[in-house]
């Protein structure tokens, strides 16, 4: 009888340590290759005061038949100066914080501000991110990447590789407001669960928090909205702040940010659905049972 039981030991042990080595080695990725369009965002101060190097771009607006002219290809994005395109797209007013490095733009039925090194914009209160950064380049003008700034102004980008040029096809037709395109009730649940859960957090772990609580409302497991994936409890409350009541509280001013980025679809991970930091945490569940995917900030985020 003894032999059998230090048998049946040793199997259940053997069986552990192959299910902890699975685990190590899946652990030992740090980010999934999908995180990878922003997973080093922001990356440190985006002015760039020389631009002699770039290459020049050709860009034409069809539907006023100008050439906007100084736009560069930079880190293999095409940049337009702000002021130019916006100027050749519509009739508009142009202004410059020199304060705060924002430039600001007023146009019928279009509001824009840009902010020097900043990876969104907001147009019309909407959160619009691009992989690379709003510049101010050693001309002394504000430079957007050529599809960020069409996206705002309704327009069509189209790129002619065999010329090396730039069409922007279409008339101007401002992008709809956040008003009506985000849902107010998801803002207000999106925004405080990331608060709650990642207040003091840098923008992209908050916006890491946000994606976790989409991939669940996507995921056939989970509530599919916002509101049933924070106060699931199928298996226990799934956030602390459901149970010590944090997520009423008034959200960060970042946090709402970075709900909205999120329900723009900037993403970290688009499979990532539990986090935990493990200064905080009560219970490890989440590290043995589910694969690591990746950390920021204080957080460590599992598939």
């Amino acid at each position: 009888m003894k032999s059998k039981t230090k048998n049946k030991k040793k199997r259940f042990f053997g069986r552990l340590t192959a299910i902890a080595l699975a685990l190590a080695a899946l652990c030992s990725v740090m980010l999934p290759a999908s995180a990878a369009t922003i997973s080093a965002w922001p990356r440190g101060d985006a002015s760039d005061r020389v631009h002699t190097h770039y290459e020049n771009i050709p860009v034409t607006v069809s539907a006023s038949a100008r050439e906007v002219s100084d736009c560069y290809l930079i880190d293999e994005t095409t940049y337009a100066p702000l002021r130019s395109l916006c100027d050749a797209v519509c009739t508009c007013q142009v202004s410059f914080d020199a304060r705060t490095r924002t430039a600001y733009v007023e146009a019928d039925g279009l509001s824009l501000s840009a902010q020097d090194g900043s990876y969104y914009i907001v147009a019309n209160g909407r959160y619009l991110y691009a992989d690379t950064p709003v510049r101010i380049l050693d001309d002394g003008h504000t430079y957007l990447p050529i599809r960020l700034l069409s996206r705002a102004l309704g327009v069509e980008v189209n790129w002619d590789a065999g010329t090396r040029s730039v069409r922007i096809d279409g008339s101007f037709s401002p992008i709809l407001s956040g008003d009506r395109f985000y849902d107010p009730d998801t803002v207000y649940w999106l925004s405080r669960i990331i608060s709650a859960e990642s207040r003091g957090e840098p923008l992209l772990g908050q916006i890491a928090v946000g994606n976790v609580v989409l991939n669940r409302v996507a995921s056939r497991e989970f509530p599919n909205t916002v509101w049933g994936v924070i106060f699931d409890r199928r298996y226990g409350v799934q956030f602390t702040p459901v149970a010590n009541g944090s997520v009423y509280a008034a959200p960060a001013a970042s946090s709402v940010i970075a709900a909205k980025l999120c329900l723009e679809g900037v993403t970290v991970s688009p499979k990532a659905m539990y986090f935990l930091n493990p200064n905080k945490a009560a219970s490890f569940w989440i590290t043995y049972a589910r694969p690591y995917a990746f950390r920021i900030g204080t957080h460590q985020f599992y598939y």
